[in-house]
C-alpha cells in the first residue's frame, strides 16, 4: 500500500529525456515506483491494484521534480519562515542564498574563528 499515488500525469524528470505518461507510487515520503502508462510492464498492473491513502489524478498535468532557485533574497526571511512559503508553493524545494555578497548566516571571515 502506498501513502500516495499520482496517476496519469505527464512526467518531465529533468534528465532531458522525452516526457512520458506514468503512475507514481510514494511511501514514507519517497518515490518508490514509477511505471510508464501504455507499457507492457507487469509492474503497471501491480501499481494500479495497489491501494493508497490518497490518490491524485494528474491527467493533463505535468509531474516534475522539485525546482532549484539559484538566486533568491531570502536571507533574513529564513529566520521566520522556514518553509519559504512564496517558493515552496510554486514547486521550489531548494534555494541558494548569499549570492549577492551578503548573508545573515553566522560565518566567520576567512582565517578567523568565533
Amino acid at each position: 500500500m502506498f501513502d500516495l499515488k499520482i496517476v496519469g500525469g505527464t512526467v518531465a524528470d529533468g534528465t532531458g529525456a522525452q516526457r512520458y505518461r506514468a503512475d507514481i507510487g510514494i511511501k514514507d515520503g519517497m518515490i518508490v515506483d514509477v511505471v510508464r502508462r501504455g507499457s507492457n510492464d507487469p509492474a503497471m498492473a501491480g501499481l494500479e491494484r495497489a491501494g493508497a491513502a490518497e490518490t491524485i489524478d494528474a491527467t493533463g498535468q505535468l509531474v516534475v521534480p522539485g525546482f532549484v532557485d539559484i538566486h533568491t533574497h531570502y536571507d533574513g526571511q529564513m529566520s521566520w519562515d522556514g518553509l519559504l512559503e512564496p517558493s515552496s508553493g510554486h514547486g521550489v524545494t531548494t534555494v541558494v542564498t548569499g549570492n549577492c555578497g551578503w548573508d545573515s548566516l553566522p560565518f566567520a571571515p576567512a582565517g578567523r574563528t568565533g
